[in-house]
């Protein structure tokens, strides 16, 4: 190691190697793959109303709302290689609802997968929050301890992937399956024929 990066803080080489890391993982990041309006339907499993796509549109918190948006989102997300973040936000939730009891394993679990350096599904979190909660960890679990990265990451998806899921082929292909008010569905043509 050079003499120059021997005298930084320790905190500070923790930085440079996670700043490493990232660099090195969106270098090798192939470019999205679109979503087909088959996966579309499979993931909804039914013709959404143009109506509940246009709500989608209006606001991030529309679409974390509702159950079909959330799916064709993470279906957009997975294209984007970026699945990881809805699961860990996912895995948050589940995590406000485990017992006392089981609190520990389970957080020792979420952040092995999804907060520490390196791990197999990390989300991009900047190491002072990283390290936030890790301590919040050891100290003793609670059902804030990821509240910081929760937020962190769920600013994220609103402000950068939410922002090309928008204008993305995912959210096109949802309007042309989508019917509006009045209007018979493919399935609809078909069962009643």
């Amino acid at each position: 190691m050079c003499r120059g990066l021997a005298e930084l803080p320790a905190t500070c080489l923790k930085s440079v190697k996670d700043i490493k890391h990232k660099i090195g993982f969106l270098l090798q990041k192939p470019e999205s793959q679109p979503v087909s309006q088959k996966q579309i339907i499979k993931a909804t499993k039914r013709v959404v109303s143009s109506a509940e796509v246009e709500e989608w549109k209006k606001s991030f918190s529309n679409l974390m709302q509702s159950e079909d948006g959330r799916k064709v989102f993470t279906g957009f997300l997975r294209s984007e290689f970026s699945v990881e973040n809805m699961e860990f936000l996912d895995a948050c939730q589940e995590f406000k609802q485990v017992a006392p009891a089981k609190m520990s394993a389970k957080a020792k679990l979420i952040f092995a997968e999804y907060v520490e350096a390196d791990s197999p599904k990390q989300v991009n979190l900047d190491a002072a929050t990283r390290e936030e909660t890790r301590q919040s960890l050891e100290a003793s679990p609670s059902t804030s301890s990821f509240d910081e990265a929760q937020r962190l990451i769920h600013l994220l998806l609103e402000k950068d992937s939410y922002r090309r899921f928008l204008r993305s082929g995912a959210l096109r292909d949802v309007c042309l399956l989508s019917v509006g008010p009045g209007m018979e569905t493919p399935r609809q043509k078909t069962a009643g024929a």
